[in-house]
């Protein structure tokens, strides 16, 4: 069914075929940008400086003519180097400090006598044969420096969460082509900008308002496409918005690999969607949008030019769906005496009764767990052993496959009956982890993409449950407050992940404790396949309650009827004049 939503689409929606894959494309610039950080801010071997010119440097039973023959040999950052100065000094080359011999005999490597420890006022040496340059080597973000390193990604995940509230609400008040426009080209703006920072704080304030606009950007793409696409292909669309922001990561892990100066990588980074900025002021806005805002004319042409496109005779008039909506409302006053409708919501109303706050409550877990599981398997694929450039890449890579199994599985077996096993499976993937030996790194990566994977389909999933769970009056709250828990898990991540520093496997036991839970509590939500949408707090709860009873007794919603047809532009219409 997946595959012929595809077919549909394609064949039946030639214009919306083309503003989806227009818009998405963009959408790689997001999974670009969010994780540039884990080449760019990478940090290498590093020690003391020292206040002279080297004649010698011993490491262990090694020793060569200058620094940069001893790195293939560093182990571990308890190592120390012995360097001897042309003046014959001899100094112990520690991470963090480092220490003169007072007494200069023989140069060795294991030395008793008195020492004096000095401070590394010499700035630093780096290892370079990775990576010719980052942000930790230009601005020496190590030592009494290394939380500010360790606070690049968290900041760029605090920009992401406030960047989705203010475009998301921008993109009402003035439209989702005014938003894609702007955040597209600031994308572009501050992405080259952070290549040409002057110092740390200036790179994490432009990166700042770099993730605002990706962020902003990706809240709106999904808007802008889910107002376009026909309802039979609008699952398949909106779940592989996803995939174009994996194919970013790609893109991060092949330029990484081809590009070792950050600024230069960045810089790369920030072009490879530049063909998307040439030409999305071509985008349309949406009839939704339009008709929203009561602009019938404009709201008119863009019918027209979609009947053009897909080659529809007869288009739909504003006129007629305006009297359709009428109608809708009229009969919804007559038969509802419910006056829900008209009363203002707040995120209160989340947790009116027990039923809806333990769903609300295993909501947000969810979308906290599958935020937080995805970026902890994302930032960690580089620290696994092996190629990291490959690592990443093939982290990025699974996620293609996973959207269609999860695309398939959610209409063949439920929303919730794939999200429960998937869940798990993620949890259970984190302990198996945990018993494989550190050298076997072919079967820890694979591992860790099986994990990747299980989590994604989670992930990706849980926006349409959200929808479907909650009635018309607080769906759009339900989604907004579950994306917002999305994004405290995205900054949560990487502190999760510095972790690894306490225990190696800390980030995957938090994961999989959270993904148990999500799973177990899972069980508890009601199955929306095959249901149609509540639009009361009462038909919600009693949804819960009782699955079957509810299926029989509800109707489908009638709402909307009007702006249906401006997505199918009446599919027996396309039918007919074929």
């Amino acid at each position: 069914e997946c595959f012929s939503s595809v077919k549909c689409f394609l064949s039946l929606y030639r214009f919306q075929a083309c503003v989806y894959f227009a818009s998405v494309f963009q959408a790689m610039s997001c999974g670009i940008h969010y994780l540039a950080s884990v080449f760019m801010a990478v940090t290498p071997n590093f020690v003391c400086g020292f206040p002279g010119n080297v004649s010698s440097v011993l490491f262990h039973n090694s020793s060569a003519s200058n620094i940069e023959d001893i790195w293939t040999l560093w182990t571990s950052a308890e190592n120390y180097i012995v360097v001897q100065l042309e003046n014959g000094e001899i100094w112990e080359l520690d991470q963090c400090s480092r220490s003169k011999r007072e007494v200069g005999l023989d140069l060795a490597y294991e030395y008793k006598g008195n020492k004096s420890v000095f401070p590394c006022s010499d700035g630093f040496l780096y290892d370079d044969t990775k990576w010719k340059s980052t942000v930790v080597t230009q601005w020496d973000l190590v030592c009494d420096r290394e939380w500010l390193a360790k606070l690049i990604q968290p900041t760029f995940m605090l920009g992401v969460l406030i960047g989705a509230v203010i475009f998301g609400d921008i993109a009402d008040r003035l439209g989702r082509q005014r938003v894609i426009w702007f955040t597209s080209a600031g994308q572009f703006v501050f992405g080259i900008a952070v290549a040409f920072t002057f110092d740390y704080y200036s790179f994490v304030i432009v990166r700042f308002l770099l993730a605002m606009v990706s962020s902003g950007y990706l809240v709106v793409a999904f808007v802008y496409v889910t107002e376009f696409v026909g309802i039979k292909a609008r699952t398949w669309a909106s779940m592989h918005v996803h995939a174009f922001f994996a194919m970013g990561i790609m893109v991060v892990a092949l330029v990484g690999f081809l590009v070792r100066t950050w600024w230069v990588y960045q810089i790369f980074l920030s072009i490879a969607t530049l063909p998307f900025v040439l030409c999305c002021w071509m985008l349309p806005e949406t009839p939704f949008w339009l008709l929203s805002e009561e602009r019938y004319e404009d709201a008119q042409k863009v019918i027209d030019t979609m009947a053009r496109w897909n080659k529809v005779s007869t288009p739909c008039k504003v006129s007629e769906l305006c009297s359709v909506q009428q109608d809708d409302l009229a009969s919804g006053r007559t038969g509802d005496d419910d006056t829900s409708s008209t009363k203002k919501h707040n995120i209160l109303d989340l947790f009116c009764n027990w039923q809806i706050a333990r769903r609300t409550i295993t909501v947000w877990l969810i979308w906290f767990t599958g935020s937080l599981g995805y970026y902890v398997f994302s930032l960690s694929s580089v620290n696994l052993g092996g190629n990291e450039y490959l690592n990443l890449f093939l982290i990025g890579a699974v996620e293609l496959p996973c959207y269609i199994i999860a695309c398939v599985a959610m209409d063949k077996l439920g929303r919730r009956n794939t999200l429960i096993p998937f869940l798990i499976l993620s949890a259970l993937i984190c302990v198996l982890i945990m018993f494989i030996p550190q050298d076997f790194n072919i079967l820890i990566i694979l591992a860790n993409m099986g994990g990747k994977f299980s989590i994604g389909v989670a992930f990706g999933l849980i926006y349409l449950y959200t929808a479907e769970l909650y009635p018309t009056i607080v769906r759009s709250l339900a989604v907004g407050s579950g994306s917002m828990m999305c994004r405290v898990g995205s900054v949560v991540a990487p502190f999760c992940v510095y972790l690894r520093s306490v225990w190696i496997f800390m980030p995957l036991l938090l994961v999989g404790i959270m993904a148990l839970l999500s799973g177990i509590l899972t069980i508890m939500l009601p199955e929306t396949l095959g249901k149609p949408l509540t639009n009361t707090l009462v038909e919600a709860t009693e949804m819960g309650r009782n699955k079957k009873s509810y299926s029989e007794k509800t109707p489908p919603a009638h709402s909307g009827a009007a702006l249906e047809k401006i997505e199918l532009f009446g599919q027996e219409r396309v039918s007919a004049d074929k």
